[in-house]
């Protein structure tokens, strides 16, 4: 069973697809110790996040810029 807790030592970052305008901002981190990435809402850091691998982060990324259109 795979752990859900992120390690103390991540280093979160907003993401560069995340707007300008706040309010819909995500942060995004990647764990050095396997091909991961971590994504959660930049309003609520201790709450729920994603844990995706490279390829899931690409669908991730194709589903999030149409959504929005």
């Amino acid at each position: 069973m795979e752990s859900n807790v992120v390690p103390t030592a991540t280093q979160w970052r907003k993401s560069s697809y995340s707007g300008d305008e706040g309010g819909q901002c995500v942060e995004i981190a990647e764990l050095p110790s396997s091909p991961t990435l971590l994504i959660r809402d930049s309003k609520n850091p201790a709450g729920p996040h994603l844990t995706l691998g490279p390829a899931a982060f690409v669908c991730f990324l194709g589903w999030a810029s149409t959504a929005s259109e």
